[in-house]
């Protein structure tokens, strides 16, 4: 394999996963230059042509962002739900080929890659199809819904040597990239712990969003979109608040815990998974009949670096007081935290610290970076699709600058 002498940041940023849009949508984390071709020099003749699966909350971000991209086009939309065909031609343009099969995407020679927002429990089909079928795709996190079914991409991908990028924003946040500067350099010294949380206190942020008020089994698929689980009667609810049971989602773990945890890996280096877990948690404040924890804590070794995570969506974003303290670093933005705790700060150090990720500030591009801006030129110059895949199976980074 050949060996491309991509920095850390620049490898994950650009080929392990990204951003999700809906958080950041005007924030695009680059590519390296030498891998993007200039706008002028895609013809219009020859644009990267993708397929869109999943034209709902986060779908329909994705798509809108996906079409502002020099030299990109939409080729063609898929959903279950008919009402979200009308949306994507409301986006793309009006005679935009919808379907409800996603294989007709794939079967479409002109297509070259997929960027799929679908829920969890079709992550795994989705992807293995589409690289079985010759496409790069792009697909929200989390990556699959089960380690069984991580397993099965992962080996996919391998298999057809296509392009997979999960979307995971702390892995192309601006903020982490430069705690993980911070860390790189020891300003912190030795790390005793890693605390991070997330919290939500509404209605929305419990996932109670209202279903399309014209849903019904004839313009839903229902039976299809329910999948290989159990099937069940036609119920709105779930097709809307899916992330609420298990069958169909991964609960505040996928949604919330993966991104402190990718964050946290990226901003210390780790590419392992820990050698110990502990969870805690249940259903404490929306007892609306899920089946999923609304209360999430979990205990892990990263070796032997202790990490504490917990979840909360009874009680919003920092629950742990003024922590802001010269001794913590803390990246911090729209309810996210992560503390890296350490004895001592060098007092040298302490106003640089606090003055790189102080609570609250924006950095120039936001927290958020978007993936598609790393797939779409990926489908055309596919320079990192080995090593990508060899990190998405959990293998070690290439040998890299800094």
């Amino acid at each position: 394999m050949k060996t491309n002498h991509y920095s850390r940041r620049e490898f994950l940023g650009m080929s392990a996963a990204a951003a999700g849009a809906s958080l950041a949508p005007k924030t695009i984390v680059q590519l390296p230059r030498d891998l993007i071709p200039a706008a002028a020099a895609v013809p219009t003749s020859d644009p990267v042509r993708f397929g869109m699966i999943g034209v709902g909350m986060q779908g329909s971000g994705l798509l809108s962002q996906s079409i502002k991209l020099p030299g990109v086009e939409c080729a063609a939309a898929c959903d279950l739900y008919d009402g979200r065909h009308t949306l994507a031609r409301e986006i793309v343009r009006p005679d935009l080929p919808v379907t409800r099969r996603y294989q007709t995407l794939l079967e479409n020679k002109d297509i070259d890659c997929i960027v799929a927002a679908v829920p969890d429990h079709w992550h795994k089909q989705v992807v293995v199809d589409a690289v079985t079928a010759g496409k790069d795709i792009y697909c929200e996190k989390p990556m699959s819904h089960s380690p069984a079914d991580g397993v099965a991409m992962v080996d996919a991908a391998k298999r057809t040597g296509r392009i997979v990028q999960i979307g995971s924003q702390r892995v192309s946040s601006q903020i982490c990239a430069k705690a993980k500067d911070l860390i790189s350099q020891g300003m912190l010294g030795d790390l005793m712990l890693v605390e991070g949380w997330l919290g939500r206190n509404d209605p929305t942020g419990a996932w109670q969003y209202p279903p399309p008020p014209d849903l019904s089994p004839r313009n839903l698929d229902w039976d299809t979109w329910q999948g290989t689980v159990p099937k069940r009667p036609f119920d709105p609810n779930i097709f809307a608040r899916w992330r609420c049971w298990k069958e169909y989602g991964t609960g505040v773990a996928g949604d919330l815990l993966v991104h402190l945890i990718s964050g946290m890996m990226f901003m210390l280096g780790i590419n392992e998974p820990p050698k110990q877990a502990s969870a805690v948690g249940g259903i404490r404040r929306w007892k609306d009949g899920r089946n999923m924890p609304d209360v999430h804590a979990v205990l892990y070794y990263y070796g032997e670096l202790p990490v504490y995570m917990r979840l909360n969506l009874g009680l919003e974003g920092n629950s742990g007081g003024d922590r802001r303290r010269a001794d913590l670093l803390t990246a911090e933005r729209q309810g996210f935290g992560a503390q890296l705790l350490r004895p001592q700060l060098p007092p040298h150090a302490a106003g640089s610290v606090r003055r790189a990720v102080a609570p609250g500030e924006r950095s120039e591009a936001g927290t958020g970076g978007d993936a598609r801006n790393d797939l779409i030129p990926g489908a055309r110059l596919r320079r990192c699709q080995a090593a990508s895949v060899e990190f998405l199976r959990g293998g070690a980074l290439p040998e890299t600058r800094g």
